[in-house]
């Protein structure tokens, strides 16, 4: 009689998922080792990871970045499958977190261009502030101490930069009915919106502040991809056979601590089961938040420990959504410009202005040569953003812009004007937050939570056998289980080896 070979089901085709994946079949002795299967609830394979193209270009509807390229196993992946280089035009092609951001345009609302001699005290401050908090520097300039979240330490680290140098609400105005302090606290709020999306805190004040030193980027250039990074997956995946990985199949119900000869069941949305001996769950943290809750029974059965579901309570799960805009041929070249605001509680901010544009922090083109603008949106913003319709959008944009930009420009023939010409032609958006397989774009640390919550959620379950239960029937990956780098692709990409080295250990595999 033949022994039956462990079944191992890979729930999710993101990152996480192909990476396990990848690994458990590519073991020497894995693959004939075990049943192996990955089932995903949609129709493609990269999960938040999307790469489209728009208006000509390689454009990312998720994952963008490749946070620093010094030890990234996915810079390394891209270099050798040969994904950094591409002849057709591709997002951030010229680079974005340093050349473009210092020669960024900024303009206050009503369309002044703000002087660098104002712009570069409040960036530096900003660098400054966040350097301190991410455990990067040792010393504060505005002297400001460690607080509870990083809205506050902000806060905070604005007002003593104005009481240090005596700069008051009474200041004369400098730009129309701009003061100072009003252009400088807007500005400093461009930095705190960028923030936002960085995080995926939609309000900063949730965001933990002991937490920031514990997050880790690797070292050197921050980079796209320009073959797009659904190719690092599509190469992860290109070496599984092609029934290994089943499309459009939900699952609704785990089932685990079975007395069946495979202890975990799988029910997925058709009404179809499947067992397993062993799952690995690679959902999102959005998605996990909504199944421990008991409106519709919970995906779990029985209900994952007290520990683990208060971790994935306590843990934040931001919205972050990208719009990009194609223009119709503009007569000129639209600069990358950062957007700052009146406060809300302003009687000189134009209402015209839609109330989810006010915390967009820029409008750019996606790279020097392009007629497609990005705009990023966090929080409430980027969930608003969701429900609108394309005309609406575009109307909001259009009198956004339209305010930051006079309505003509300086010609280069004969120093006469042409009009700015800035028509939308298209729009697309990323949906996130309501898609129902993500609900959300990545996690972080909120305040009331810890480090210590993203090791709770990667634990398996059970982690030892109990009175003939067996070990490591549910396991757990993803973004939102890696401590240090968590909201990141790599970040999956670690939990996905962790997960699959776990159970190659458990039966006694070599792990390389």
């Amino acid at each position: 009689m033949v022994a039956k070979r462990p079944k191992i089901v890979i729930i999710g085709a993101g990152m996480a998922g192909i990476t396990a994946a990848h690994k458990l079949y590519t073991t020497p002795g894995a693959k004939e080792s075990f049943d192996l299967c990955v089932v995903e609830g949609g129709q493609r394979i990269g999960g938040r990871i999307n790469t489209r193209e728009f208006g000509g270009d390689r454009i990312e509807m998720g994952a963008t970045w490749i946070h620093g390229i010094g030890g990234s196993p996915i810079y390394e992946i891209a270099r050798k499958i040969e994904s950094l280089e591409s002849d057709q035009p591709w997002e951030c092609m010229d680079g974005l977190h340093e050349d473009r951001v210092s020669n960024a345009e900024t303009r206050i609302e009503g369309g002044f261009v703000v002087s660098s001699s104002i712009v570069e005290p409040i960036s530096s401050l900003f660098e400054n502030l966040m350097s301190f908090a991410q455990g990067k520097s040792e010393i504060c300039d505005v002297g400001v101490s460690k607080m509870s979240n990083i809205g506050s330490f902000l806060k905070h680290g604005i007002e003593n930069y104005f009481r240090s140098n005596e700069i008051c609400e009474g200041d004369d105005n400098i730009y129309g009915d701009w003061s100072r302090k009003m252009v400088e606290e807007a500005v400093f709020a461009v930095y705190e919106n960028t923030q936002r999306t960085y995080t995926g805190a939609g309000d900063l004040f949730s965001l933990d502040y002991a937490a920031e030193s514990e997050y880790r980027m690797f070292p050197g250039d921050e980079i796209t991809i320009p073959r797009g990074y659904i190719s690092v997956v599509e190469a992860l995946a290109s070496v599984l056979p092609s029934d290994l990985i089943q499309l459009g199949r939900k699952v609704v119900k785990i089932e685990w601590q079975q007395n069946e000869h495979r202890p975990v069941k799988l029910h997925f949305s058709d009404g179809s089961v499947m067992q397993a001996d062993h799952v690995i769950v690679t959902v999102s943290l959005g998605v996990l938040k909504a199944g421990i809750s008991d409106e519709f029974g919970g995906l779990f059965s029985p209900s994952l420990p007290s520990v683990k579901k208060e971790a994935i309570s306590r843990l934040g799960f931001g919205v972050v959504n990208k719009l990009f805009l194609e223009l119709r041929a503009p007569k000129y070249k639209f600069p990358f410009m950062q957007m700052a605001f009146h406060r809300a509680d302003s009687k000189f901010r134009d209402k015209k202005i839609p109330w989810w544009m006010r915390r967009t922090a820029s409008i750019y083109p996606i790279h020097s040569n392009s007629n497609v603008l990005l705009s990023w949106f966090a929080g409430k913003e980027a969930l608003e953003l969701e429900s609108l319709d394309n005309d609406t959008i575009i109307d909001g944009i259009s009198t956004t812009v339209s305010n930051f930009i006079p309505k003509t420009v300086p010609s280069h023939e004969n120093g006469s004007v042409n009009k700015l010409g800035f028509e939308i032609r298209n729009v697309l958006r990323s949906k996130w937050g309501n898609d129902p397989l993500f609900l959300g774009s990545y996690s972080y640390v909120s305040v009331g939570s810890s480090g210590d919550d993203f090791d709770s959620l990667a634990q398996p379950l059970p982690m030892q056998e109990e009175c003939g239960i067996p070990q490591l029937q549910i396991l757990f990956a993803g973004e939102a289980t890696h401590r240090t780098h968590y909201s990141t692709t790599h970040g999956a990409y670690f939990s996905g080896l962790r997960e699959a080295n776990r159970l190659l250990q458990k039966y006694n595999l070599v792990v390389a």
